[in-house]
């Protein structure tokens, strides 16, 4: 037991973002190195979905449809109760979450589930890893047409996206994930076999992401514009509405059995930083993307954080009651 709780360590690739955020705002990417810089970026994320496409085992997403009120107990969480929470962020006045933050965090809300965290604090927890599996799997699949979709229909009116920014998810993210889908059956295997590789890829992408959004940022003078009050708003934003999801996906579903509801809580209660950044890259254009990708970075360091103590905490509950059931 020990032992598991030790690995719950700080998130050293959310070390490494802030770092990269420190050197776009030392050393920001301009003129002919900004367009290049953003050329080879697009590069990267269309490399980085199709390895997703790749990745990811439809068979298994669907497959997982069979336990259907618990996949649809995720999903609803994840794109209708996540949403409507975002869109009453956007009732702040601007005075205390400024405009961009705000839709920063609708778009966050409009983002899938993770898979990684998410399996991992289901099996620490003792909830259902299977279910956990095919509900992230799945989460995940419908994101790359959902996510785009929704952010366009909550935003468009509020200045957020553009119709436009559909057709370029289409062609950015979209058409390499089902490419990597389409030459699964033969590069499949190669991709499992040299999966520790290639996080370097899903990495480098999202670090590319983010020193080119802050880049732009620190160029067109944004951050000047943030206060520090803005930013404790931003936090507290934050941390309620990740409080909020995870008491109604807890104490919701009480119908279900415990392994059932610890996998619906933490599968719908992330949101992927590692989908969210590359999208938001994707979506929105301009200075505006490093104000709308800090609500993504934050979240997924609370989450990170809040999952792991609640899992760790679980876990010590389930040892605890494991011998009483055994008499």
């Amino acid at each position: 037991m020990l032992e598991r709780v030790r690995r719950i360590r700080p998130d050293l690739f959310i070390v490494t973002l802030l770092v990269v955020v420190g050197i776009a705002a030392l050393l920001p990417a301009r003129g002919v190195v900004a367009t290049g810089f953003g050329q080879a970026t697009t590069v990267a994320i269309g490399l980085l979905f199709f390895l997703y496409g790749a990745r990811l085992s439809t068979r298994e997403a669907v497959d997982g449809l069979r336990h259907w009120r618990l996949h649809g107990t995720v999903l609803a969480a994840t794109y209708v109760l996540f949403p409507v929470l975002g869109l009453a962020v956007l009732l702040l006045p601007t005075s205390v979450l400024p405009r961009d933050l705000a839709i920063g965090v609708v778009f966050l809300c409009c983002l899938p589930s993770t898979v990684q965290s998410s399996i991992a604090f289901t099996s620490l927890a003792r909830g259902n890893v299977p279910a956990a599996i095919c509900a992230a799997s799945l989460s995940n699949l419908l994101g790359i047409v959902v996510t785009p979709l929704l952010a366009t229909l909550l935003l468009s009116s509020h200045g957020g996206i553009s119709g436009g920014a559909v057709l370029d998810v289409a062609l950015q993210l979209l058409v390499p994930f089902v490419l990597g889908q389409l030459a699964r059956r033969w590069i499949g295997g190669w991709v499992a076999r040299h999966k520790k590789q290639l996080v370097v890829v899903d990495r480098g992408a999202i670090l590319m992401v983010v020193y080119s959004a802050f880049s732009e940022g620190v160029a067109e003078g944004i951050w000047g514009r943030l206060s520090v009050g803005s930013l404790l708003a931003l936090a507290g934003v934050c941390i309620v509405l990740l409080a909020v999801v995870l008491a109604i996906t807890w104490f919701g579903p009480r119908r279900f059995p415990w392994p059932d509801r610890v996998t619906i809580m933490f599968c719908g209660s992330k949101k992927s930083l590692a989908t969210g950044l590359p999208m938001a890259g994707v979506l929105f254009a301009g200075d505006q993307v490093g104000l709308l990708v800090l609500p993504i970075m934050l979240f997924h360091m609370i989450q990170l954080m809040t999952c792991a103590w609640i899992a760790a905490r679980m876990s010590r509950r389930s040892e605890a009651t494991e011998p009483a059931l055994t008499h």
